[in-house]
């Protein structure tokens, strides 16, 4: 169905570019994060959950209340879409029957909650027919370049993969742009932590997004009083705009809160930072984490400090994947 796949176009929102599921109104029966995994989908006749038939796709449960079910996604790749697929493979009776999608272009860590509350959609896609079992691909027609996308499904159902067709903008003039400071592909280092019993510290600062708890940091159940921490070394003196604490593949076990301090000692080592009496800058106060979920805090624009390390707590303990420090380097 629908028009032939240009060879010069790329999938914006593939896994392996970086894309991501970020929110999903419901994900009871199957995962949203299948939505941007490589092929197709598989279907396995007697593979089944506590929750019924195992399915290679995002299924969401069947809707007894008004309204419908969505999924919002980023790009990982932000760029001029071309053409959208969206694939129903194996999906016969539990499909949707009709689609929709929105774009809109925010920096790329924009907090959740702002995407929500805040952002002026466009309707790149007006609501179609869908068939099931099927790659239901339609052509779109906007020049603009976007960086995330809103796939509605009505009223509820199944969708095996969704594919974001276009041409990528050039990096180099992308507006949106940030640099994460603790990357250890930017010079970013772990110095120290209270545990890691699961797995390493190291892994928070690792390139791309985690592919299971075990690639993340996790402390071991925590039965005493205190908290678990994580001190880092930022790759360049940095002023701290955005921070990520992405939660992903920890569902039942991610941290309840955390909070993030900051200081400048440029020339102090990992044993002189244990032992120094170090004056801690509070970046980010105590606030609540969500599972398997970036969460995306956004520092006070008065928040002018350089730093050069950053103490990351968490709340009695738990697992975070990934930690990313946002902002903008000094000379």
């Amino acid at each position: 169905m629908g028009p032939k796949l240009q060879k010069d176009l790329i999938d914006l929102a593939s896994e392996s570019n970086g894309g991501r599921t970020l929110l999903a109104s419901d994900e009871f029966f199957a995962s949203k994060e299948n939505l941007l995994k490589p092929g197709r989908g598989e279907f396995i006749s007697d593979k089944y959950t506590d929750r019924g038939k195992w399915m290679d796709g995002w299924e969401s449960r069947r809707k007894r209340t008004a309204g419908n079910d969505w999924c919002i996604l980023r790009l990982g790749k932000p760029g001029v879409i071309k053409e959208l697929d969206i694939d129903t493979n194996h999906f016969v009776g539990n499909f949707p029957s009709q689609a929709s999608v929105d774009a809109c272009r925010v920096p790329t860590f924009t907090a959740l909650g702002e995407i929500m509350d805040e952002v002026e959609w466009t309707e790149i896609l007006s609501r179609v027919e869908l068939q099931g079992d099927s790659q239901n691909r339609f052509a779109i027609h906007y020049e603009d370049s976007f960086t995330h996308l809103r796939l509605n499904i009505y009223p509820d159902g199944g969708v095996a993969r969704f594919r974001v067709y276009g041409q990528p903008e050039d990096s180099a003039d992308d507006r949106n742009s940030f640099t994460d400071a603790a990357a250890s592909e930017n010079g970013g280092e772990t110095l120290a932590c209270s545990d890691m019993h699961f797995s390493h510290m190291e892994n928070l600062i690792k390139p791309g997004i985690g592919t299971g708890m075990s690639d993340g940091w996790e402390t071991k159940r925590r039965r005493g009083p205190g908290h678990d921490w994580v001190i880092l070394k930022l790759g360049l003196p940095w002023i701290v705009e955005r921070i990520v604490v992405d939660t992903l593949h920890f569902k039942g076990n991610f941290p309840d809160s955390c909070s993030i301090e900051g200081c400048v000692e440029p020339d102090t080592d990992r044993d002189a930072i244990l032992i120094s009496t170090i004056d801690w800058l509070e970046l980010l106060p105590v606030s609540k984490l969500s599972g398997n979920q970036e969460n995306i805090f956004s520092i006070a624009s008065n928040q002018t400090e350089t730093l050069t390390h950053i103490r990351f707590n968490i709340y009695p303990d738990g697992g975070v994947s990934r930690l990313r420090i946002i902002g903008r380097p000094v000379p």
